[in-house]
């Protein structure tokens, strides 16, 4: 196999599954040619409007031209709550279909049960965010063939440009009516948005949307139109929706987390982006992301300053900006909480997007660069402000992109980390994965100082004259090398097969990651 170098000076495949692999080139500079693909053209002459609906699973396999090889489709907005990937697979795994390519948006623990259709053959890859055994598993070559993983925009664009052909997407949809019209938003299933499914329903070859309440025509809000739907299924429950709640979905009480997470906030505060009109934000559902939008909202009442819009994933903590007058918009691309459905589906100013518009990198302008500030996470950062949100410094693939890459267009992206965990320092020389490029980067906040790319001058004369810790990285690398007392972990021992491959959002490829050397009982 032969490999070229990328921007960030990583070696990459040029060929990836049979097909020619294209290096990251830096932001921006990549340019898609070609036009969009699409589905066959249908005929309504084969369908009776209004009555899509089929008796059961089976029933559905029966009608659907399974073959080995194929790639299938699921959406994660009812996270680790999803009973239906593992039903589908259990039964295509019954008819004795081998090698198919599994295209979810996310896996998640929940989803641990497909090891054993990976191992028995009946999966061959996966192109889509793993976390947890199913990521291990791919770490240790576990799959026959290379994973890809995309962001959530990245996944969106690589279905519409036809790097990622869906034979068959499955739509898990908690509100549907028998024409397949579908929406997240109601029912004993409410996950809130289904974005995440809406390049599925408009690209997939044939597409089956599953629904455990049907309710009469027309089913509205459609965040999913029946015109795309060949065939619904109504089941007893698509899942458990209260654990769409992340682990970490609380407000952290961690002392040092919390200083990160103020010291964040009085970030935005100090660079003047309160007093700028249009002031707009991101974070997630972690325990500092949570305690960063706490501390915000009162460096907002402070200043008197409403933000223009907050985007989501939605949280509580959110909704009640909303209801305060902090936030005219939230616009929500998927729920972290059950706050965050009811919000969605009872107020007219939280709005239901999808990847299209928010995060897709091949459209006439997605609106992430409308953001003024994001706050992310990271496993590790380095010298140069490269990311990586994928892997641990011990090799395992354990996380997915979810919406990273995607968000770092906004015009201050933030990371909050602490500067180590357990022993290991997160500000090292070279990150062992490269998810995001240092020139996507603009600030480090740990709990011992404030580290800004040399690259934005911008950000720094803003911020001279804020009272906050600002250093150099290098000081926070020399900081945590103090901490841990000069001890690193050893470089993962690994062969030279490629098991996963990490797409930068316009397709190219920023890294790869490859098989670690372990003992058969670490799987």
């Amino acid at each position: 196999m032969k490999f070229v170098k990328n921007a960030v000076g990583r070696l990459i495949p040029e060929e990836i599954n049979g097909k020619k692999a294209i290096p990251f080139m830096g932001r921006g500079k990549h340019k898609p040619s070609g036009r969009k693909v699409g589905p066959p053209i249908p005929s309504a002459a084969d369908y009776k409007a209004g009555d899509k609906l089929v008796e059961s699973i089976d029933k559905v396999l029966d009608k659907l031209p399974l073959r080995d090889g194929m790639t299938i489709s699921f959406h994660h907005h009812l996270r680790n709550g999803d009973v239906l990937v593992n039903m589908v697979v259990d039964k295509i795994a019954e008819r004795g279909i081998k090698d198919i390519t599994l295209a979810p948006s996310a896996l998640f623990p929940v989803h641990e049960p497909l090891i054993r259709h990976i191992k028995s053959g009946v999966i061959a890859n996966i192109e889509g965010s793993m976390n947890g055994p199913i990521g291990k598993l791919c770490t240790a070559g576990g799959f026959k063939k290379t994973a890809i993983l995309r962001s959530h925009g990245g996944r969106y664009r690589a279905i519409q440009d036809g790097d990622l052909h869906i034979d068959v997407a499955f739509i898990a949809a908690p509100t549907a009516d028998a024409h397949g019209n579908a929406n997240g938003l109601y029912g004993p299933s409410a996950c809130g948005p289904l974005g995440f499914a809406l390049a599925d329903s408009l690209y997939a070859d044939n597409v089956v949307v599953v629904t455990d309440n049907l309710v009469d025509f027309p089913c509205y809000p459609w965040a999913i139109q029946g015109g795309n739907v060949d065939y619904v299924v109504k089941i007893d429950s698509l899942g458990d929706p209260s654990k769409i709640v992340s682990g970490t979905t609380k407000i952290t009480t961690v002392p040092d987390r919390l200083k990160i997470a103020s010291w964040a906030a009085q970030l935005v505060r100090d660079a003047g982006l309160l007093d700028e009109p249009n002031f707009s934000f991101q974070a997630g559902a972690g325990g500092m992301s949570l305690a960063f939008v706490k501390y915000l909202g009162e460096h907002m009442r402070e200043k008197n300053c409403v933000a223009a819009f907050a985007r989501g994933g939605s949280t509580g903590l959110l909704v009640e900006l909303l209801k305060e007058g902090l936030v005219k918009f939230i616009l929500d691309g998927q729920s972290f909480d059950l706050e965050g459905v009811k919000s969605l589906a009872e107020n007219p100013n939280h709005i239901d997007t999808n990847p299209f518009v928010s995060y897709c990198y091949h459209t006439k302008g997605c609106f992430a660069s409308m953001v003024k500030v994001a706050v992310l996470g990271a496993t590790e950062i380095d010298l140069n402000f490269n990311v990586n949100v994928n892997t641990h410094s011990d090799g395992w693939l354990l996380h997915g992109i979810g919406g990273f890459q995607d968000t770092t267009d906004s015009y201050m992206t933030i990371i909050t980390a602490p500067l180590v965990r357990k022993t290991n320092p997160i500000v090292v020389d070279s990150v062992y994965t490269v998810t995001a490029p240092g020139e996507a980067i603009d600030v480090l906040v740990t709990e011992y100082g404030i580290a800004i790319n040399p690259n934005r001058q911008d950000l720094i004369d803003r911020l001279k004259n804020s009272t906050l810790p600002i250093v150099p990285i290098e000081q926070l690398r020399e900081k945590a090398l103090e901490i841990v007392g000069g001890k690193v972990p050893p470089k993962p021992e690994t062969t030279d097969r490629v098991v996963a491959a990490i797409e930068w959002r316009d397709g190219t490829v920023i890294d790869v990651v490859r098989q670690l050397v372990v003992d058969g009982d670490e799987v």
